[in-house]
């Protein structure tokens, strides 16, 4: 598995992934939402850890050398 998130938008997914946990468990009281909320929070913060976006992988395509 190679890394195909830059820095910057490793800590973009960080920085949002907090945001989406701290939303789930202060201010949102709907349990499906809150739920939902903090599993997108944890997929964006271990994207960021990881280095690696699987969806991003799927719709861009890998890189081609050369080019």
């Amino acid at each position: 598995m190679k890394k195909n998130l830059g820095v910057f938008e490793r800590v973009a997914r960080l920085i949002v992934g907090l945001i989406l946990i701290y939303l789930a468990l202060v201010y949102v009281s709907n349990n499906l939402f809150k739920v939902i909320l903090f599993i997108l929070g944890i997929i964006g913060i271990v994207e960021a850890i990881i280095s690696y976006c699987g969806l991003k992988e799927l719709l861009v395509g890998k890189k081609k050398k050369g080019r």
